[in-house]
């Protein structure tokens, strides 16, 4: 008697039996369940601004209206509607309260993408269930960079909408002056408009994904994420946006008042440039009345006075014009950058796959 043989068949090549990667479009829903919370505050935040923004602003835009329908200028009555115009919204006047909205949606949605499962060791569970850590933190990061940007994207033409009077500077047809902010590139009120805004909370977010990665603490993140958007930002206002185009120079004292005034200096027949003490002394010489505080001119006279005796204001400046272009250089270096720290912060993390939990103390 023989032994009954089994029966078997040669393996396929073709056959893969390695465990395929789940499809990325899974990923969005796996992102909302992680991030739901912080997704629903961030809507809440926004919400609750929009309300606040659209508030205000019809009290805005109606100060506004009142202001250049009345004549003439110079009454007592103008006078008044243009100092409520002034007054209304004065919280909100030069951006800088709004300015912590990219920064705390950087710090709060970005810094604890990657630090919260870092920091509890969740990751080892999470970066195995067939997708992989990278494509993991690739999939949550720019699902994530997307949501923001678009609701900071759309927020942005609120934004533009509320501050449209206060670079409309003068009064229906004559000189009288409704704001003190009237350049639309003046710090604070540039960044919040346009697609400038929308790329300064694209950027939070991505400073706050990194430093999640590289800190792997909640709290730590966020306090770092807060300070490295804050001092980019002061770096960006301060000495990089001024540089986006070569500014004009004018010797001219009707500078246009819409034009962003980067720099005033003072400079003598012989081209050297003069103090302020020595400015107020040659004005001083001329009469009290002529020298304002600090040896600044005060008046078109004391201007007069100066010029009449070889001085000469020359005055760096950045037109109005040139604001769309501002905004797509600025928009365009945020859009690179942000799109640099995710790269780098999916490399570290296919570079450091076998990270240890840390464990809270």
């Amino acid at each position: 008697m023989t032994a009954p043989r089994a029966l078997t068949a040669p393996a396929s090549p073709q056959e893969d039996a390695s465990v395929r990667p789940l499809p990325w479009r899974r990923m969005a829903w796996v992102t909302w369940r992680q991030h739901r919370f912080a997704l629903t505050g961030v809507a809440a935040l926004l919400g609750a601004l929009v309300l606040c923004l659209w508030i205000v602003g019809l009290q805005v835009h109606h100060a506004y209206a009142a202001a250049t329908a009345c004549h003439p200028a110079s009454s007592i009555a103008c006078e008044q509607l243009i100092g409520s115009f002034n007054g209304t919204g004065h919280f909100l006047a030069t951006g800088y309260v709004l300015q912590a909205v990219p920064a705390l949606i950087g710090a709060f949605v970005g810094a604890p993408v990657l630090a919260r499962e870092l920091e509890t060791g969740t990751f080892r569970y999470a970066w195995t269930q067939g997708f992989g850590g990278w494509r993991w933190t690739l999939a949550k990061l720019v699902t994530l960079a997307v949501l923001v940007a678009a609701s900071a994207g759309a927020l942005s033409v609120l934004l533009s909408w509320y501050y449209h009077p206060y670079f409309q500077p003068y009064f229906a047809g004559n000189s009288m002056s409704l704001t003190t902010e009237s350049s639309p590139l003046v710090g604070g009120l540039f960044d919040l408009r346009g697609v400038a805004f929308a790329a300064w909370t694209l950027a939070a977010f991505a400073i706050g994904g990194l430093a999640g990665m590289l800190i792997r603490r909640v709290v730590p993140a966020i306090l770092a994420t807060l300070a490295a958007y804050t001092g980019l930002a002061f770096a960006a206002g301060l000495y990089l946006r001024q540089h986006y185009l070569t500014a004009l120079v004018t010797s001219k004292l009707n500078v246009p008042g819409s034009a962003w005034i980067v720099s005033q200096r003072w400079l003598t027949k012989g081209g050297q440039r003069i103090s302020q003490s020595a400015l107020s002394h040659v004005l001083q010489q001329g009469g009290p009345e002529l020298a304002g505080k600090g040896g600044v001119p005060k008046s078109l006279s004391s201007w007069q006075y100066l010029v009449q005796h070889g001085y000469t204001q020359w005055t760096t400046y950045q037109p109005a014009g040139r604001f769309w272009t501002f905004q797509w250089i600025e928009g365009g270096w945020l859009l690179a950058l942000s799109a640099l720290l995710i790269a780098l912060t999916v490399w570290l993390v296919r570079r450091r796959g076998g990270l240890k939990p840390i464990r809270p103390t």
